[in-house]
């Protein structure tokens, strides 16, 4: 989907103002009300906005342990292993992969100890070869889509 230059400052206001009426975005950017839901609702269909919720803290949760879990998974059984990971509720994320592994999962826990008595579940999954893991120690980058988003805008400008 083509982004232009002012789905790019709608995106960037979105981000950057999240509790802001759509009446107010309209204004702050200078177009009526119903370009805006016009846009809006086009950058949702095409899948550009995939949520508007709230973004919460896995630590503020009482989970501050981040880890990377990959997960080897027997020949053929990559959907079935999937699905059973969603019904492990410290499993924030999961991805097919290519590399060493099928699936890397992003887990978080309570401490060391519940980290490993999620792997231990992980690993009695039927299909569940192997797990290897890293644990996070500091967030460098938060997730963030902005500077796509302005990079997106700027080649949109660009003729």
């Amino acid at each position: 989907m083509a982004v232009d230059e002012l789905d790019t400052r709608i995106l960037r206001l979105l981000i950057e103002q999240p509790r802001t009426s759509v009446r107010e975005y309209a204004r702050l950017l200078g177009v009526a009300r119903g370009t805006l839901q016009a846009r809006l609702d086009r950058l949702e269909r095409t899948g550009v906005i995939t949520g508007t919720g709230p973004v919460l803290s896995p630590a503020a949760l009482g989970h501050p342990v981040l880890a990377f879990v990959h997960i080897e998974v027997t020949q053929g059984h990559l959907d079935e292993v999937g699905d059973a990971l969603s019904a492990v509720p410290e499993i924030i994320e999961a991805f097919s992969i290519t590399g060493g592994g099928d699936l890397l999962t992003r887990v978080a826990a309570r401490d060391n100890g519940h980290l490993e008595d999620v792997i231990q579940r992980l690993i009695r999954l039927p299909g569940v070869v192997r797990t290897r893991m890293e644990v996070a120690l500091r967030e460098r980058v938060a997730h963030r889509v902005l500077p796509l988003v302005e990079a997106v805008g700027r080649a949109a400008r660009k003729p």
